[in-house]
């Protein structure tokens, strides 16, 4: 194309010898009648001209793409496109481009896999203080003046680094510029921290870590008490207070030895199945022991708060842990969704999954970039659901800083629920 006239255009009129497409009144010097084809290609097929109806075009009546008609002093009104000289009266409304095509053809698409993945991060996985801004020059950016991120480059992603240059924190990409790396690739690992993460946090924590201290934790003492036992049991020389430590003690360590099971066979399994060089993926071990330990800190705290209100409302302690239990599942989804929400932090599931998300950072580093590169380029992962930067850092951004401050809320909480129930059952009379 060398010229057009657009649908606004206050010109509506132009002369010259080119090769048109468009819509308008020809008056010609000179029509290639050999320049044919049929209505799909858009070509006008002169052998099929017929004259034109009477009254206004558009409206009265139009032509289909690819056709045109004929007037009676020798004009012609077109519809596609054709080549001629002449002069060109345009509608409005309507457009009409000139140029030159000396030939059309039909040409085999190329694969789709020429212009998908071909450029990756200029990244060898290691020091991100290499990657900088990076132009497309894969094909997959076909409009030049694409500058979405506002740069002043087009078809270009910037990567956005920490103060120190350790850590991807933002990736601003034009759109349709594929810099990332290999989906099939990204997809494989995404999925498969998606699918550890998720285990952990619904399946361990939000599952078992909820349940299993409702149906052992609640009874630790109220079962001795409807037993019989319990009298025999504080004849011995055993004060009140170890009493409740001591029950709370053997219920974790059979709940733990069976979560500490369930992980490593968990691990042994993702390791296997998990994609990567390697037949065992250690890096997945790490993940699995710290889903481990926040189930078991999980575990003590529900324990201990389950087996305290056993023990303030014997008859209706069921009935508050279940409520309590939704309640957990509740805060942990919001949790997951909305991590910095004040709400949350008001439940024991929402220091255990920030304490997971910690670990997480720890073990895999790049999971932030992972999160980011699936909404920078528009790739399909649920790794950014179940996973969110930790937020509980003291203002350090350091995962380490969030998994000591969740460790510690949990323990205290733990301490704290102990302390009550001893309280609770030291003043008690026994019956």
């Amino acid at each position: 194309m060398t010229g057009e006239i657009d649908w606004n255009d206050d010109s509506r009129f132009h002369s010259g010898n080119h090769t048109w497409d468009g819509q308008g009144y020809l008056d010609a010097d000179w029509v290639d009648l050999d320049y044919t084809g049929s209505r799909w290609s858009g070509l006008i097929d002169w052998g099929e001209t017929n004259p034109c109806p009477e009254g206004d075009v558009d409206d009265d009546w139009w032509l289909s793409w690819g056709e045109a008609c004929t007037y009676d002093d020798g004009s012609y009104f077109v519809s596609g496109k054709f080549r001629a000289s002449g002069s060109v009266s345009v509608l409005d409304g309507h457009y009409m481009q000139w140029g030159h095509m000396t030939l059309e053809s039909f040409v085999e698409p190329e694969p789709a896999s020429m212009y998908i993945d071909e450029d990756g991060i200029l990244w060898d996985g290691e020091d991100v203080s290499e990657i900088g801004t990076e132009v497309d020059d894969d094909g997959d950016c076909l409009v030049m003046m694409n500058d979405n991120n506002g740069n002043g480059i087009p078809c270009d992603v910037i990567w956005i680094l920490d103060a120190d240059g350790d850590e991807i924190i933002e990736i601003r990409a034009d759109y349709n510029v594929n810099e990332d790396p290999e989906e099939s690739k990204y997809l494989g690992e995404s999925s498969h921290r998606t699918f550890i993460i998720g285990t952990g946090k619904m399946a361990f924590v939000m599952m078992l870590g909820i349940f299993i201290p409702l149906f052992l934790a609640l009874g630790l003492v109220r079962d001795e008490t409807e037993n019989g036992t319990l009298h025999y049991l504080l004849s011995k020389p055993i004060h009140r207070a170890e009493f409740i430590l001591y029950r709370l003690l053997g219920y974790l360590l059979l709940a733990g030895t069976y979560i500490l099971v369930l992980v490593l066979l968990m691990a042994l399994v993702t390791s296997l199945i998990g994609p990567g060089d390697s037949i065992i993926r250690l890096s997945d071990f790490p993940v699995w022991l710290g889903i481990g330990l926040a189930t078991v800190l999980v575990l003590a705290a529900y324990g201990a708060l389950y087996n305290t209100l056993g023990l303030i409302a014997p008859k209706y302690g069921v009935y508050f842990c279940i409520i309590l239990g939704i309640w957990e599942f509740i805060m942990g989804m919001f949790t997951m969704t909305m991590p910095s929400a004040s709400v949350p932090m008001l439940s024991i599931s929402h220091w255990a999954l920030q304490l997971i998300d910690a670990i997480v950072l720890i073990a895999w580093p790049d999971t932030l970039q992972f999160t980011q590169i699936s909404s920078a380029f528009g790739i399909d992962s649920g790794l950014p659901f179940f996973w969110q930067p930790p937020v509980h850092t003291l203002g350090t951004q350091s995962p380490v800083a969030a998994l000591l401050v969740s460790i510690t809320v949990l323990l205290l909480i733990t301490i704290a629920m102990v302390g009550i129930g001893q309280a609770s059952f030291k003043n008690r009379e026994i019956m």
